[in-house]
């Protein structure tokens, strides 16, 4: 795995320090430099203010020791800039001065953002304590500010993994997140089905590569470090399938016994820590619960989608002169179940077309739909006067449904001997008609069912032979990003008379469907 991400600065917490040498007079420089070496430290010497400045813009330092009279700049002004700079703000900086004389100086100098002052000729005991008291304290403060951005990074990780709404999202989110809050490269395995898993590895431009492999590239890890047992734990892979030859860290979560694993893996040097092997089982299993939760999600929404087509009509019935065809398209995957429908039924040479839309999104509003077409049917049998059938529909409604029954619907009874249709509308988007006078909605409307209000009577219309009538839902004409009657408009504009039926229904989804949050059903039938 090649790295992905800026490494950010880590601070050693023991050990040498990477110290600057700051002053003009060579001999106090040599001694300054010749303590600090002899006690390990690792020192870079630099004589003008300027030569500090360039050095510390060009390499990483821990401590500065800076004289305070340099010969281009005073050390007060390097030090202002040294903690202005927030790459520097926080590195600890010793004034050391010859020629202090004043208690002003010393206060000058702690003022204007020294961390401590001495005053030669200094002790070396002294000078050494100083500075260790200096990079305690400031890899303390380090250790803090590094633990907090690194929680800052999950915390963000975590979000953008639970915000997931797809495999791929979700494997994307999980890989860039190793790899910011780890600063390695990362390599994501979500098992998606018995035989194969989705992997995504980050790449050199903070993108991620996503494929589908079987499910052996991961078998054996999970096997040897959980096996079907629930958990979280890290491994060492030293020739990881997914990347031969590069040793990896892999956490391997499964929230419980049985189901699918989740792997997430970065280089195995980025885990120096018990801090670094905890972020990564956090990450893990925060990975693991969101792939369930989409799993689960996803089942959801299959289960209401069978339900919501097993409650739809089979066929529509041939009626001779009056070719029909009827769509219906779920809403995206990611999205909930909705109550549209349709309706068609033959009553004694004249033909009842229903279209409708229970109001919400869940397994009820499919459930609701299916009583009222069972109830439409029911109502249809014992009277074909379109009012009455809506009275009802919304009585049934108030009585069974109080909470979550609102249903819009539109009534449609067509006489082919008469060439007339009558229409009773109830919220619904109205019926589309386009025939040799152009295309336009039909002016009928009425309350929702649900509400107890009165319905009016129905609208009688004229049906000329080479009519094409087009029933729809809402969610074909209605956008986020504007209202109902720019769509209805688009819509009208997008039907002609000489559209054929079944083309036109293919072409109006390709076209207004897209990436729906709502689901679309969708009825066109031409008088012949």
């Amino acid at each position: 795995m090649s790295q992905s991400t800026t490494r950010r600065r880590r601070v050693p917490q023991s050990g040498p320090a990477r110290i600057l040498v700051v002053d003009d007079l060579e001999a106090s420089r040599y001694i300054t430099a010749s303590w600090l070496r002899r006690s390990g430290h690792d020192v870079t010497e630099a004589i003008t203010g300027g030569e500090a400045l360039t050095v510390l813009g060009e390499r990483e330092f821990d401590l500065v020791m800076l004289d305070v009279h340099l010969p281009d700049m005073s050390g007060f002004e390097v030090c202002e800039i040294i903690k202005a700079d927030p790459e520097t703000a926080v590195m600890p900086v010793i004034h050391v001065s010859a020629t202090y004389v004043e208690p002003e100086d010393k206060t000058v100098g702690l003022t204007r953002g020294a961390d401590a002052y001495l005053t030669e000729p200094v002790d070396p005991g002294e000078l050494l304590a100083t500075v260790e008291a200096a990079l305690r304290y400031y890899r303390a403060r380090m250790l803090a500010e590094d633990l907090a951005d690194r929680l800052t990074r999950l915390t963000r990780a975590t979000l953008a993994i639970n915000s997931a709404a797809t495999v791929d999202a979700l494997t994307s989110a999980a890989a860039l997140g190793a790899a910011d809050v780890l600063d390695s490269a990362a390599v994501v395995a979500l098992v998606s089905s018995a035989q194969e898993v989705r992997i995504g590895a980050t790449g050199e431009a903070g993108d991620v590569d996503l494929r589908t492999e079987r499910v052996d590239v991961v078998e054996a890890v999970v096997t040897a470090t959980l096996g079907r047992d629930e958990g979280v734990a890290v491994t060492r892979v030293d020739d990881p399938p997914w990347h031969p030859g590069v040793p990896a860290a892999v956490v391997v979560a499964r929230t419980k016994a049985g189901r699918p694993p989740v792997c997430v893996a970065i280089d195995a040097d980025a885990v120096t820590s018990d801090e670094d092997r905890n972020l990564l089982v956090q990450l893990g299993q925060a990975t693991a619960v969101a792939a369930d939760g989409l799993r689960a999600l996803t089942e959801e929404h299959l289960l209401a989608l069978t339900l919501q087509r097993s409650l739809l009509p089979r066929d529509l019935p041939e009626q001779p002169g009056l070719p029909m065809v009827a769509r219906y398209v779920p809403a995206s995957a990611n999205a909930e179940i909705g109550g549209d429908f349709y309706e068609v039924l033959a009553l004694d040479g004249r033909v009842l077309i229903a279209i409708g839309d229970v109001c919400g999104h869940s397994i009820e509003a499919a459930t609701v739909m299916g009583e009222v077409r069972h109830a439409l049917r029911a109502y249809a049998l014992d009277t074909d006067d379109l009012p009455t059938i809506l009275t009802k529909l919304d009585r049934m409604l108030q009585r069974y449904h109080r909470r979550g029954g609102l249903t819009t619907l539109c009534l449609l009874l067509v006489d082919q001997a008469e060439g007339v249709v009558d229409v009773a509308n109830a919220g619904h988007v109205p019926p589309l008609v386009a025939d040799g006078d152009g295309t336009r909605f039909l002016d009928v409307a009425g309350p929702l069912l649900g509400l107890g209000l009165d319905h009016p009577a129905a609208t009688r219309f004229p049906l000329p032979t080479g009519t094409l009538v087009v029933l729809t839902t809402d969610g074909l004409v209605e956008r986020y990003d504007s209202d109902l009657d720019q769509g209805m408009e688009s819509l009208r504009a997008a039907v002609s008379s000489t559209d054929e039926p079944s083309a036109l229904c293919d072409r109006l989804l390709a076209e207004f469907g897209g990436e729906k949050r709502d689901d679309i059903a969708l009825l066109a039938f031409r008088r012949t």
